[in-house]
Parts: structure tokens; C-alpha cells; sequence
């Protein structure tokens, strides 16, 4: 078995590092752009007087970088030739993705808020996949160009993991729904035209059918943003929303009615194994900094990683890194081959593993480090505070574990193998 980088993908890589060469860290280190990433980033990316919501002036240079990374061929690199792109396989998007996180922070491919030059897009799929003929026609420039923005809309104040006992409901009215309810950290509103909101509209609490998916106007009376919630990673983007006789059409109906779920799970395998890989290139890049430190930093006369004290922690991490590696590379490659749901659970592995190694890595490198480590003239703490929410978003990790056991233990569906 080769367990060797295709070519071709080296050759991406290699020009992926030439356009960040020439296009992004020019602009990220000019105008005091540098402001979004050394110790001043928090402060410099939040508008704290406006409920702690991005500040327009570092939306503006992610678009820039977006434009960018368009012109060039990047940015929809791994959507369909329809659509752009370059069909790109879960297998080269996971090495790409573990890639640019290993490069440390940067504008080419920004954490708190998950924007980098080769995008995602998955609601450019999820429209391709389940929008009608009309709203493909209406909707999919507009995300393609950025005028048309969606916020998603599934958790709610009583209900997370457990959507489907969510108590938003939608209810037909003639030729209209009309929806109330509530939703909590409901990502991207700040800036969305529009809102998927999930509600019931038949069925039993816990039932997975009778949840319908609904483009809701942000305009639209009754839809109201009570709170933005401060969040450990700032700036934020998570919303309290409520939704008080919010009239919409026919039309605004997205996908099968009963079965919006189908929407919530697409494309969910692909992005927590691409999700995955960026925790794990993220935690490689606190190793390796944190290796670099210990080798230049003089205590009591001596090199600090002379100690092993400071090397064993660091092996294990480089170790568990290693064999993640193999493990993700393995699975988006199996995604590749096979129906999703039969590699599932090893999307769920790669998953909240990656997730706590990039978390253990980045506190371990603050360790390393001593107080400078601590500090916000070192990347560790903001690295820190974005991995850390993967572990409870995306899934969290006891949902994810809950799938592996599932496949262990046969729970739920006939036992396949172990």
C-alpha cells in the first residue's frame, strides 16, 4: 500500500504556498492589517459597541482575500466544474486543509471565523442537491458571488444535540407558513440575507421526520436578533434569535417538507473530516513551535528541551499527530470510495480526536513557552479558544464518540465489523 502524497497534490501545494507568497501576505501585512493577527487580534476584529459583532473593517479584508483567492482559481477549488471548481477529492481537500493550518495564523486561511483561500461552500451543495429549479436559478449566483448569504438556524434555547425535539414550528396558512419559535447561537446572521430555519411542521417531539427547512428573510417582520452571545473566541457571530408569526411563501420551503433534517446532515461527513484535518494541522504547528522554543531558550545554562520533562510531553503529541495523520488521510480517501455512512464512524474518530489533540497541543505549547507562551504575542491562547468550541459545535465530541460506539457495539443497525 502507498501511503505516499500524490504528486499532483504536492504540485497544489507548492502553488498554493506561491499564491500566499505573492498574493495574501502582501496584503495581510500592509495598511497595520497586521493588527487582525498579532496580540492586537481581538480587540482589533471585534466592534464591541456593536454587540461584539466582526468589525466591518476586517470583513472587508476577508473579502479582499476571497477575491483573490477567486481570481486566482482557489477558492472553489473543491466545488463541481458547474459550479468552478476543480472537483477536488475529500482526500486532497483534507491534505490541503491540514496544510494551511500547519502554516500557522494567517489572512490565507483565518480561524475565528473559518475562512480561507480554498473554500467550502456548502450551501452552494446543499442547493444543488435540494433546491428546486427556481431557487437554483435565483439563489446559486448569488452565493457564488457572495450577495446572497445564509445563516443556519437549528439549535435552540432548550434544544442542541437533540434537534429533534426542537419547539420552533411552522404552520400553513393558505398559500404561506407561518413560523414562531426561537433559535440560539445562530451562526452568520450579522451578515446573512437570509436564515435556514428548521422547524416542526408535523410529527412527534424526537421525531426525525415532520422538520421542515425554511429561506427565511432576515427583513422579515417578526424575525428579530435579540442578542449576539459573547462567546471565549471573539468576535461573534452566534445570535439569539426569535421568530414571532414570521409569514413565508411557498417557495421559501427548502427541500422535501417533513424532511429538512436531510439538509442539517449533508455535507456533514465532508466538513468534519476536512474540519479534522485543520485541528490536526493546527496542533502540529503547536508542536512544532513549541519544539522550536525549547530549542533555542537557555534555563540554568542549558538548553530547555535538553529537559525530559519538556520532551515527552511534546512526543506524545507528535505522536498522536502522526497517527491521526494516517487516520484522516485514510477515511477522506475511503469517503472518496464509499456510500458516507459507511465510514461514519471514522469521520466521528478523526473528528473529536483531532479536535482535543489541537486543544491539548496549543496548551502544551503554553506550557512550553512559560509566560510569553501565555501571552497574545504568541498564537497559542487564540488557536486555543477556536479549537476548543469544536468540541462541543460540529457535533460534540460525545455525540461523535456516541456514533463510534454505536459501530462498536451494534447499536441501532446490524454489526458490520469491528
Amino acid at each position: 500500500m502507498d501511503f505516499s502524497i500524490p504528486a499532483e497534490i504536492h504540485a497544489t501545494l507548492d502553488a498554493l504556498d506561491d499564491f500566499i507568497e505573492r498574493e495574501i501576505v502582501p496584503l495581510q501585512v500592509q495598511d497595520d492589517n497586521m493588527r487582525f493577527f498579532d496580540h492586537r487580534r481581538e480587540w482589533a476584529r471585534t466592534d464591541w459597541d456593536h454587540d461584539g459583532v466582526p468589525r466591518a473593517e476586517w470583513e472587508d479584508l476577508l473579502r479582499e482575500m476571497r477575491r483573490r483567492a477567486d481570481a486566482a482559481g482557489w477558492l472553489r477549488w473543491a466545488l463541481p466544474a458547474e459550479f468552478g471548481g476543480r472537483d477536488a477529492s475529500n482526500l486532497e481537500m483534507a491534505i490541503i486543509r491540514e496544510h494551511l493550518a500547519h502554516k500557522g495564523l494567517g489572512l490565507h486561511n483565518d480561524l475565528q471565523n473559518e475562512s480561507s483561500i480554498v473554500g467550502n461552500f456548502p450551501t452552494v451543495l446543499m442547493m444543488r442537491d435540494f433546491g428546486t429549479p427556481d431557487q437554483i436559478a435565483e439563489w446559486m449566483p448569488g452565493f457564488l458571488d457572495g450577495s446572497r448569504r445564509l445563516a443556519f438556524g437549528l439549535t435552540e434555547p432548550n434544544h442542541g444535540s437533540d434537534a429533534t425535539f426542537l419547539e420552533t414550528t411552522a404552520v400553513r396558512d393558505g398559500d404561506e407558513w407561518v413560523i414562531n419559535g426561537a433559535k440560539r447561537f445562530n451562526t452568520g446572521v450579522h451578515h446573512a440575507t437570509h436564515d435556514i430555519i428548521f422547524a416542526r411542521t408535523s410529527g412527534d417531539p424526537g421525531s426525525p421526520v415532520g422538520i421542515t427547512a425554511f429561506l427565511v428573510p432576515c427583513d422579515a417582520p417578526g424575525f428579530d436578533v435579540e442578542f449576539y452571545w459573547w462567546t471565549l473566541n471573539m468576535p461573534s457571530d452566534h445570535a439569539e434569535v426569535a421568530l414571532v408569526d414570521v409569514r413565508v411563501g411557498a417557495d421559501a420551503v427548502f427541500g422535501r417538507v417533513d424532511h429538512g433534517l436531510e439538509l442539517a446532515q449533508h455535507f456533514v461527513h465532508e466538513n468534519r473530516i476536512r474540519q479534522a484535518a485543520s485541528s490536526l494541522g493546527a496542533a502540529q504547528y503547536c508542536i512544532d513551535e513549541a519544539v522550536a522554543y525549547a530549542n533555542q531558550r537557555i534555563t540554568w545554562g542549558r538548553k530547555l528541551s535538553v529537559n525530559q520533562g519538556i520532551q515527552f510531553p511534546l512526543v506524545e503529541l507528535h505522536t498522536e499527530a502522526a497517527m491521526l495523520r494516517q487516520l484522516i488521510r485514510e477515511t477522506a480517501w475511503r469517503l472518496d470510495q464509499q456510500h458516507h455512512m459507511e465510514v461514519t464512524h471514522q469521520v466521528a474518530m478523526c473528528n473529536y480526536r483531532s479536535n482535543r489533540l489541537a486543544c491539548d497541543a496549543a496548551d502544551r505549547a503554553m506550557q512550553t513557552c512559560g509566560g510569553v507562551g501565555y501571552s497574545r504575542h504568541m498564537p497559542f491562547e487564540h488557536i486555543y479558544r477556536h479549537h476548543r468550541r469544536y468540541r462541543i459545535t460540529e457535533g460534540a465530541e460525545e455525540i461523535q464518540m456516541r456514533k463510534v460506539a454505536q459501530h462498536l457495539f451494534g447499536f441501532g443497525r446490524s454489526r458490520t465489523g469491528s
